[in-house]
């Protein structure tokens, strides 16, 4: 069995050169209905060249975001309308939904703390972040912004429950991981019997880190220190 894991916005060369377009801050203005039309922009470049694709060959995705974090960040922090969001999901997506849904929620100053301690330790490493040595976009933003980012992710969580997960992201990465397993297997345990895969997926410490599976393939995750070690049983 084959898995890709992928992100967004991003996942494929041109996606990730929207997403530069998105993240790197300049002297020109980008309006939040602007910023959603790139951010769906790269959103379906990655879908109609990578995810789509994928599928259709039987694998399966594991997408790092996906439409829920413009309906939370463009939607919820920068409050554009839902019936916007929403219009440009059913038309560049097409009903491509993931089956599930793993929010990692934590507290915002928590997760800014640790967004600003991975880009410096970026820069230790590499001389320079993703973006140089400033803030991206959303780096930048205030407090409360990734307040209202928050708990738009919460309110969909809320609002479809069966699909979206909320995992603790405060907890130790062993113990985060176990919960992760605990999240999932009793969701998709009655799907697939008999086969069995290993991958790896690197740990965000994001302030709200999503995982989506698509296309009906469900993984069961195991403990591990530094990487997600999921397993279809």
């Amino acid at each position: 069995i084959t898995v890709i894991a992928t992100r967004e916005p991003g996942g494929t060369p041109l996606a990730e050169r929207l997403r530069e377009v998105v993240l790197q801050r300049g002297a020109e203005t980008l309006s939040p209905q602007a910023e959603t039309l790139l951010m769906f922009a790269a959103r379906a470049v990655h879908v109609d060249n990578l995810i789509r694709p994928a599928l259709a060959r039987g694998a399966w995705v594991i997408c790092d975001r996906y439409t829920d974090a413009t309906r939370a960040y463009q939607g919820g922090g920068r409050g554009v309308a839902t019936a916007f969001i929403e219009t440009l999901s059913r038309e560049t997506m097409g009903g491509m939904t993931p089956d599930l849904t793993l929010l990692l929620d934590l507290p915002v100053e928590t997760g800014l703390q640790r967004a600003h301690a991975r880009r410096n330790a970026k820069g230790a490493t590499a001389g320079v972040g993703e973006h140089g040595d400033l803030p991206d976009r959303f780096e930048a933003e205030t407090v409360v912004f990734f307040e209202r980012v928050r708990e738009r992710y919460l309110a969909i969580a809320a609002a479809e429950p069966q699909r979206v997960r909320i995992l603790e992201a405060t907890l130790p990465p062993a113990a985060l991981l176990d919960a992760a397993m605990d999240a999932v297997q009793p969701w998709f345990e009655w799907r697939l019997e008999g086969q069995s895969i290993n991958i790896r997926i690197r740990i965000k410490a994001a302030s709200e880190w999503n995982l989506n599976i698509i296309g009906g393939s469900k993984l069961f995750i195991r403990s591990g220190r530094k990487h997600m070690h999921c397993t279809c049983l």
